[in-house]
C-alpha cells in the first residue's frame, strides 16, 4: 500500500540485552527545508499518498508551483480511510512508536498532536493450534514452544543485531540464513519465520538481513524501561483527520490538486515535462518529481533508459490484501497475534481495540487480517467473498467463542505494490536514486527507505532527508549521482 505507506510492523516480546542505537533524527521534529531556490519552478509531482502530499508541500513552502497529481478519488493512498459498520477508520492498519519523532513533528505542525493517544498492548502468538501470550519477560521465559538453550540464542540474536552500526554487510546475506545462523532452527521456524511471513509472505526467502534489522531496531527504540511493555500510539480519527489538515495546508500554500488524475505516460525533456492522464489532459511543468511505486513509474515512463529500467526491474515490490472485520466482540486481549501455523490464510491479527477503547467503535471490535502477497499471486484475480470465507473460517478455529454471525461488516483492501523488499545488495543493485536519466524527471519514493521498514515515519524520512538534495538538483536541471 506507505504504505503505501504504512505501519505493517510485527512485534517481537523478548528485550534485547541493550537498545539498538536510534538514528540522530529519530526523536528530532523536521528539519528546516532550508532557503528557498534562487529560481522558483513550475513542478508536477506525480502520487498523492502521503509522501506526496508532503513532499508537495514542501517544495511550494520554498516557493515552487506546484501540482499535485493523484489517481484516486481522494489522498492519503496507504494511509487512506475505509467506511466501516457505519465508522471511517483507516483501511490498513498504522500504529506510532515513542521513537516516531517525524510523525509527531508532523502531527504537531498539522494542529493534531492532541490527537495523538498513547496505550500498553500485548502480543499473542498462535502456535501448533494454541494461543499464547509473549508481551514481556515472564511470559517469554514461560514460552512453551522454546526450550531455554532456544531463547537463549533468540536473545543473543537480538543482542548481536543491536550491536551493527552499519546494515550495509547484512545486505550481503539472507534474513533466513543469518537467523539459522545466530538462533537456530527451531527459533527461525517458530519465530522468526512467522514474523518474516508477517511482513512479506512468500517473498520472505529474498529478504537479507538488513530487513530484520531494521524491524529489530525500530521496535525496541520504542520499548519503555523495566518489563519492555509495548507502548503503541493512534490517532483519534484516524488518518483521515491527518489527510484532510494535509490537504487543507496544500490549498493554503498554493498547491494545485487534481484527483482522478491517474497518469498514463510521464515524459521529459530539456524544456520541461509532460505527464499525460488517462482522460487526455496534459500537465506541463518544468520539473516532475515521480513519487508512483517504481514498477508503476517504469510502466508509464517510456523515456527510462536502460540502466534506470534495469535497477526498476530489480526492484521487488510486495503486495496486501487486508480483510478488516467489525465483530460484536474481541476475539483476544492482543493488539498483535503473530500466526506460526501454515494452514492460516492470514499472516497475522491486529485488533485495533486492543489498543484504541472499544467505545471509538460503539463497543464493537475492529480487526485486521493481512495476507502480504508476492506480484504472482493467485489472490489478486479474487473477489472479496473468496477471499474472506477462509479467514473467517480461520478465526472460527483460532476462537472458539468467535462465530462469524458475530460479524457486523466486513471489507477487503487491496494495494498492489506496498513496499520494495530490501532484497540481497539492494542498495547498490535495485534501490532507485533521485535522477531517473530522463531530463528534468526525478524520483522519490518509498523503496529509497534503504535502512528501515515502510511505515509513515520513514516514509517521512524520505522527503526529510532527500529534499535538500533534489532541490539541488531540480536547480541545477542536470541528472544527479545516486
Amino acid at each position: 500500500m506507505s504504505a503505501p505507506q504504512h505501519d505493517l510492523d510485527i512485534a517481537l516480546a523478548a528485550p534485547p540485552a541493550q537498545q539498538p542505537p536510534q538514528s540522530p533524527d529519530d526523536a528530532a521534529p523536521r528539519a528546516s527545508a532550508g532557503a528557498s531556490p534562487e529560481t522558483p519552478q513550475s513542478v508536477t509531482v506525480a502520487g498523492g499518498g502521503l509522501l506526496g502530499m508532503v513532499l508537495a508541500l514542501r517544495l511550494a513552502q520554498t516557493g515552487h508551483a506546484v501540482t499535485l497529481l493523484e489517481g484516486a478519488p481522494r489522498g492519503g493512498g496507504l494511509a487512506g480511510e475505509q467506511s466501516i459498520g457505519g465508522l471511517d477508520w483507516d483501511r490498513f492498519y498504522h500504529v506510532v512508536l515513542l521513537s516516531d519523532g517525524r510523525t509527531r513533528a508532523l502531527l504537531d505542525e498539522l494542529g493534531l498532536a492532541d490527537r495523538l493517544q498513547w496505550g500498553t498492548t500485548r502480543t499473542g502468538f498462535y502456535t501448533d493450534g494454541a494461543m499464547h501470550s509473549m508481551s514481556d519477560t515472564l511470559e517469554f521465559l514461560r514460552f512453551p514452544p522454546l526450550s531455554l538453550l532456544d531463547k537463549l540464542r533468540l536473545g543473543g540474536t537480538i543482542f548481536a543485531a543491536s550491536r551493527i552500526r552499519d546494515h550495509r554487510r547484512l545486505e550481503r546475506i539472507s534474513a533466513i540464513d543469518w537467523l539459522r545462523r545466530w538462533s537456530g532452527p527451531r527459533v527461525l521456524e517458530k519465530i522468526w519465520m512467522p514474523l518474516l511471513r508477517s511482513k512479506l509472505g512468500d517473498n520472505a526467502p529474498l529478504a537479507s538481513a538488513a530487513f530484520i534489522w531494521a524491524i529489530i531496531a525500530r521496535m525496541y527504540a520504542a520499548r519503555r524501561a523495566g518489563l519492555k511493555r509495548e507502548l503503541f500510539g493512534w490517532i483519534d480519527g484516524g488518518y483521515a483527520i491527518v489527510i484532510d489538515a494535509l490537504q487543507r495546508r496544500l490549498d493554503a500554500a498554493g498547491v494545485r490538486t487534481l484527483h482522478d488524475a491517474r497518469i498514463v505516460s510521464i515524459a521529459g525533456e530539456a524544456s520541461g515535462t509532460v505527464a499525460t492522464l488517462a482522460d487526455g489532459r496534459r500537465i506541463e511543468a518544468e520539473r516532475l518529481v515521480s513519487t508512483l511505486p517504481v514498477p508503476v513509474f517504469a510502466s508509464v515512463c517510456a523515456g527510462l533508459r536502460a540502466e534506470g529500467r534495469a535497477r526498476a526491474e530489480a526492484v521487488v515490490t510486495q503486495g496486501i490484501v487486508c480483510v478488516s472485520l467489525l465483530i460484536e466482540q474481541p476475539l483476544s486481549p492482543y493488539y498483535v497475534t503473530n500466526v506460526t501455523d501454515r494452514w492460516v490464510p492470514f499472516t497475522g491479527v491486529i485488533e485495533m481495540t486492543a489498543l484504541v477503547p472499544p467505545a471509538r467503535f460503539g463497543g464493537r471490535s475492529l480487526v485486521y487480517l493481512p495476507i502480504y502477497l508476492p506480484q504472482d499471486a493467485p489472490q489478486w484475480a479474487q473477489d472479496d467473498a473468496t477471499i474472506l470465507e477462509p479467514c473467517i473460517a480461520a478465526l472460527e478455529r483460532m476462537h472458539p467463542h468467535f462465530r462469524r454471525e458475530q460479524v457486523i461488516d466486513a471489507k477487503v483492501a487491496r494495494a498492489r505494490h506496498v513496499l520494495a523488499v530490501s532484497t540481497i545488495d539492494y542498495t547498490e543493485r535495485a534501490m532507485p536514486g533521485l535522477a531517473t536519466g530522463v531530463p528534468n524527471v526525478f524520483q522519490l519514493n518509498s523503496a529509497q527507505i534503504a535502512q528501515g521498514t515502510l511505515n509513515v515515519d520513514e516514509t517521512l524520512g524520505v522527503v526529510e532527508q532527500r529534499l535538500a538534495e533534489l532541490r539541488r538538483a531540480m536547480q541545477a536541471g542536470s541528472k544527479v549521482a545516486r
